[in-house]
């Protein structure tokens, strides 16, 4: 893991996504992603499904995040390459690394194309074959490698100031564009780091995400701590929803309790 915020160990999934849904009234399932090298580790997974038909991962990802499933998958069970690249279930090829499928439909060039899949952050290939999805509360990824948790900007910021209320850092994001999911669980899942993510139009299209969502990729256990920084933010009276001052009001009644 590269430099990042220090973390908490005292994960459970189930009281993770109870606080997160009270401190920020989620309208989406907080959910988990894990990792496996074998298809059969992932095959013991309790009450787990194989998809029927063929999927993007943000299909895979929408099924656990809006219907509650946990889903399990095989690069098999994906549309192409691109999508299971992030994730590390096939290699950066030349003919990836090309972009041709993107030259003239998302960019201008070849040129632009490559440059974009080349920007991109995956898993590193090699290592695993399978990759399973499920919500926090089921408590059946155990931990999970990645949870993903969907928000409005106002929530986001309010769960990004409970991660910074104690060991603060700077967070520094990517945006690739099209293919946000290299900034999101791609990003997660190779780094370690916290990653925040501007869901992209196949996200959307194919995934379910609604058009006012943010996407945050992050570790379990950061999560512990952003839980108390939220219950402690919430006690200082910063809290969701974030209530409307009003523009034209005087603001150093405001301002003193919250500055």
């Amino acid at each position: 893991m590269r430099d990042v915020i220090s973390t908490d160990l005292d994960y459970d999934g189930k009281k993770i996504a109870d606080d997160l849904n009270r401190l920020l009234r989620l309208r989406t399932t907080p959910i988990g992603m894990k990792l496996f090298e074998s298809e059969a580790e992932m095959m013991q997974i309790e009450r787990i499904r194989r998809p029927q038909e063929v999927h993007t991962t943000d299909q895979i990802v929408g099924q656990a995040a809006r219907n509650g499933w946990t889903v399990g998958i095989t690069a098999n069970d994906l549309v192409g390459a691109q999508c299971s690249t992030v994730i590390g279930l096939h290699p950066r090829s030349d003919e990836w690394l090309s972009g041709d499928r993107m030259n003239g439909v998302w960019f201008d060039s070849q040129q632009d194309a490559a440059a974009h899949q080349e920007a991109m952050t995956v898993v590193t290939y090699g290592k695993y074959v399978a990759m399973a999805v499920s919500p926090l509360s089921s408590g059946r990824l155990n931990p999970p490698d990645i949870c993903l948790i969907y928000a409005t900007p106002a929530q986001m910021i309010l769960f990004i100031n409970g991660l910074q209320w104690t060991g603060y850092k700077k967070l520094d994001f990517s945006c690739v564009g099209e293919s946000a999911c290299a900034d999101s669980w791609g990003r997660a899942l190779a780094t370690g780091e916290p990653s925040l993510s501007l869901p992209c139009y196949a996200e959307r299209r194919y995934g379910g995400v609604m058009e006012d969502e943010l996407l945050m990729a992050i570790p379990p256990n950061f999560l512990p701590r952003i839980v108390r920084g939220l219950e402690a933010l919430a006690n200082n009276g910063l809290r969701y929803p974030i209530p409307s001052y009003g523009i034209n009001n005087d603001v150093r009644a405001g301002m003193g309790v919250s500055y």
